[in-house]
């Protein structure tokens, strides 16, 4: 049984080499979501859906008419609903019982569908999960459910904010960082935790709440060298 459930959103193409950058031991240790033009998106990346969910009001007859050939079920829901095509992804994520969930999105072309998404990660039914992740454009965001103690994987120098995007977040101790927490509160409208620094080694407990770390250029491919002759 798979152990990452993986969401492909709609809205804009995902990051170049996000496939190359998905968790879990090969293909095999995934299961891929496509939320409506997020079957498109997958596509485009070279990733293969195992699920197709939404009202399917914003993804291509292409991918469609590929997705049904190729033997991808479908979950067609009614375009009048309260739930968005990403939210009912993360119900079928939960369905499932994965012990890991990755969000994937290229960013998104609605600031109110990013903000959302985003927080919908921070669902209680999601508390039990061992890792909850999303890759937002050229951000890697990661969200901490109380109680508990993560070690983060960043490299030395690597830029990060902590907010508290879903209510009062206590005794949070923060590590490996250059500017460290004992025993803080993180209130939503505080910028206590925002641009710290890592040095390679940075953790996190947390007492009560949830916490939502973010790397904003996690994902910023290195650049290109400029061709032998060409300005730079």
């Amino acid at each position: 049984m798979p152990s990452w459930a993986v969401i492909i959103t709609g809205g804009s193409p995902l990051v170049d080499g996000t496939r190359d950058r998905l968790p879990g031991d090969g293909p095999q240790d995934r299961y891929v979501i496509a939320a409506d033009s997020g079957l498109d998106h997958a596509l485009a990346a070279g990733i293969r859906p195992d699920l197709v969910v939404g009202d399917l009001d914003s993804v291509s007859a292409a991918g469609v008419a590929w997705a049904r050939e190729a033997g991808v079920p479908f979950e067609v829901h009614p375009t009048d609903k309260d739930l968005t095509d990403t939210q009912i992804a993360l119900g079928a994520a939960w369905s499932r019982q994965l012990a890991n969930v990755l969000l994937v999105s290229g960013g998104g072309d609605r600031l109110d569908h990013s903000i959302s998404a985003l927080t919908t990660l921070g669902h209680p039914s999601l508390g039990d999960c061992r890792s909850v992740l999303a890759f937002w454009g050229t951000a890697l965001v990661h969200v901490l459910h109380a109680p508990g103690y993560w070690e983060i994987d960043m490299a030395e120098g690597t830029t990060f904010s902590l907010l508290a995007l879903h209510g009062e977040c206590t005794r949070v101790t923060l590590d490996g960082a250059r500017w460290p927490l004992a025993d803080a509160v993180i209130e939503p409208a505080s910028s206590l935790g925002v641009s710290n620094v890592s040095d390679g080694s940075t953790r996190v407990s947390l007492g009560s709440g949830v916490l939502t770390l973010i790397v904003p250029h996690h994902l910023v491919p290195p650049p290109r060298p400029a061709p032998t002759g060409a300005p730079t």
